[in-house]
Parts: C-alpha cells; structure tokens; sequence
C-alpha cells in the first residue's frame, strides 16, 4: 500500500519509517510545517527531513511554505488550543496531498512524539480522511520513541528541543510553575 507520511522533523520520522516499511507500506514523506518559530528552526527542520529522506531513500514532497502570521491569527485568542490547530492543518495538508497524489492512505509523525495527544490527532486525521476521501493510518508509533533518537545521534541529524511553535519554545524557557501547557517532539 501506498502511504504518505506527514513528517514533522527528521528524527520523528525515524521509527514511523522503519515500521511502515516494515509493514509493507510504500513510504513517501510529506513535509508540511508552516507554523515553526523563529524562521531559522524552521529551516533547519526543512534541511534535516531533506537529509533524511536522502539518507532513508526516501522521497520527500516539500511544502516550503512559513506562514507564521496565519498560525498567530488563529490561535492567539485561544493559546491553550493551539495544538489542535497544528493537528488539524498538518493533516487536512497530508490527506489533501495524499487525495490528489494518488495515495491510498496517510499518515503523521506526530504519532512518533510521547508528548503528543494521540487521541486527538486520531480524531482530526479521521475528520481529514472523511473530508478528502483517503484512509487514516492510525499507529501507536511511541515504542519506537528511544530508537528514534539513538538512530537521529548516530546520523547526527538536527535534534530541536521544542515542538516547533512560539508557545512552545517560550515554554521551553519559561521558569515551570507546576503546571506544563507545552508540547515537544
């Protein structure tokens, strides 16, 4: 079968690669990130998922697009819900793509990070496959999460220390007064 997976950073896409290969599947990454904060991460992240699907021979579609200001529109008035937004425009973005490419499912990265609502992204990437008509790949890809980082060190990809957004780099500074509202991948 063929999947397309939506892949958030390098070293995220480690195992989810590894395993849908695995499992038979035809991999195919989609890069698609708009909202990474400052535009140097981004960048980094861009350059670190095309050396990795290099290395990986895998081929990688680019959505080179940073649309910072659209991301801020939609959440600021509601930071606490930002990461619903990340799923939801990540995956509506992958099931499009897949839907017009000719894929008969997609999936995300996002299923990779122990720090993600997984509940939540299975809910939105069956709303999107609803939408666009292409299959959800829903899998647990967690186990895989100290293999990921062993093989990202090994190739000495780009680690970011962050889930990507402004909120959550200011999270990753910001003293901890007991309660976390951040993500990371």
């Amino acid at each position: 079968m063929n999947i397309l997976l939506h892949i958030c950073c390098a070293p995220c896409a480690i195992y989810p690669l590894e395993a849908l290969r695995s499992s038979g599947f035809r991999v195919t990454g989609l890069f698609f990130n708009h909202n990474i904060h400052p535009y140097q991460e981004y960048r980094r992240r861009l350059e670190a998922a095309v050396d990795y699907a290099s290395l990986a021979g895998m081929e990688l579609v680019l959505r080179d697009e940073y649309r910072l200001e659209e991301f801020l529109a939609a959440v600021a008035s509601a930071p606490g819900e930002r990461c619903r937004y990340c799923y939801v425009s990540r995956l509506e973005r992958t099931a499009r793509e897949a839907a017009e490419l000719g894929y008969e499912a997609f999936t995300s990265s996002l299923l990779y990070s122990r720090y993600q609502r997984h509940d939540v992204i299975r809910e939105e990437g069956e709303r999107a496959a609803a939408k666009f008509g292409v299959r959800f790949h829903y899998q647990d890809f967690r186990p895989g999460w100290r293999r990921g980082i062993d093989v990202s060190r090994e190739l000495g990809l780009y680690r970011q220390q962050y889930c990507g957004c402004i909120y959550s780099e200011q999270d990753r500074y910001r003293p901890k007064t007991g309660s976390s509202r951040g993500n990371a991948g």
